[in-house]
């Protein structure tokens, strides 16, 4: 009988799976940093990443040793990086609880007749949507941990009353935190906030009023850094609070002069955040990325010298945060600037009706609405 002539292997199924780029085996692709030296290899299906010296690059991707230690540690990597994009569960909500604002900043993402005429959450509501956000939480998180909640906006300050009543009422449910214009924190709002441990964010986009007032303003168009900058003297010394700069066109060379002035008002963390352009407002303000880039590695250059000066430090937390993403993807959960974001998946956002988006960005655009929180399941 004559012998079956039998097919070749696939080169894949021949290949020992230790050879790099092949399809048998790890991907990593080079990827330049800039450095003088070294280069990065990037693993994109496990965020893995190494750096190697330049000339040495080819002899890398061929190291047995190196491929094996790796191969040891991929199965992890791709559990860790599967967790981290699909297997995480809220543990934060950015809580919107007025549609209104005072302000008529440039590049905000609520639309203008929201602010303009929307409607606050009431009291009644408030607690009931805290009450079924504890209990989602309860069921959801390791005992002992304490969810966050947000109050964010337009302006949370605007429903004043319900908002200071629900924190003291569910104080010991939650960490709670406020961002706000800082127009309406007077004494007694900062009292109320800072003997609660409340964390508190303000807005100023610059050094000098020319520059910070370019894109925050009243209905009116009149600006209202001075009324920030009160605020923030009532909180010099409160480490719970921190300053976000949105970086536009119109203060992006002043960035430096930003770090600075935060500095001097002992600003314990600052946000240099870019503009998000939701809106087509905030398109008008908007950067280049390799124009910003300089002003921004400048401005964290300058932190650094800051603190070899005086030994007191001012963090750039969004900065500290893409850090983050890089040195260890699974620990990090809220930020825009790092993908795949929170949005969704580490957080929330809670509209003054009930509707729940991914993000406060979606809030007004009903196609990316994920439901009611008094109607459907969380």
């Amino acid at each position: 009988m004559a012998a079956r002539k039998q097919k070749a292997a696939p080169v894949a199924a021949r290949l020992p799976g230790r050879y790099v780029n092949t399809g048998a085996g790890p991907t990593l692709q080079p990827i330049d940093i800039g450095h003088k030296t070294y280069t990065a290899l990037v693993s994109p299906d496990t965020a893995f990443w190494t750096l190697v010296k330049k000339n040495r690059l080819a002899d890398s991707i061929a190291d047995k040793t190196f491929i094996q230690a790796y191969k040891k540690k991929e199965k992890r990597f791709v559990q860790e990086i599967e967790a981290l994009r699909f297997g995480l569960k809220p543990t934060a909500v950015y809580f919107n609880c007025t549609e209104r604002c005072n302000l008529n900043c440039t590049y905000c993402y609520i639309p203008e007749r929201m602010r303009k005429r929307g409607k606050h959450m009431s009291e009644k509501q408030m607690v009931a949507a805290m009450k079924k956000l504890k209990r989602y939480f309860r069921k959801n998180m390791d005992k002992g941990d304490l969810p966050q909640i947000i109050f964010h906006g337009a302006e949370p300050m605007l429903n004043r009353d319900a908002l200071f009543n629900v924190i003291d009422a569910f104080g010991k449910d939650f960490r709670f935190g406020v961002q706000t214009n800082g127009t309406l924190l007077d004494e007694s709002a900062v009292q109320f906030l800072t003997k609660r441990g409340v964390g508190i964010g303000l807005s100023l986009d610059g050094a000098v009023r020319r520059v910070a007032d370019r894109t925050r303003k009243t209905w009116d168009g009149e600006g209202v850094s001075d009324k920030v900058l009160a605020a923030i003297d009532q909180l010099r010394g409160y480490p719970g609070f921190n300053v976000i700069a949105t970086v536009t066109t119109e203060n992006m060379k002043h960035l430096n002069a930003v770090v600075d002035f935060f500095h001097s008002l002992e600003v314990p963390a600052c946000m240099l955040n870019m503009v998000r352009c939701t809106l087509p407002g905030a398109r008008t303000v908007k950067p280049k990325e390799q124009t910003v880039a300089k002003y921004f590695m400048k401005a964290l250059d300058r932190t650094y010298e800051l603190y070899r000066k005086t030994g007191r430090k001012i963090v750039v937390a969004n900065f500290a945060n893409i850090l983050v993403s890089i040195v260890a993807p699974t620990a990090r959960r809220l930020m825009c600037d790092i993908s795949p974001c929170g949005g969704g998946r580490c957080f929330f956002a809670l509209a003054p009706s009930g509707d729940m988006f991914p993000c406060s960005e979606f809030i007004g655009l009903k196609r990316f609405c994920g439901g009611n929180l008094f109607r459907d399941s969380i």
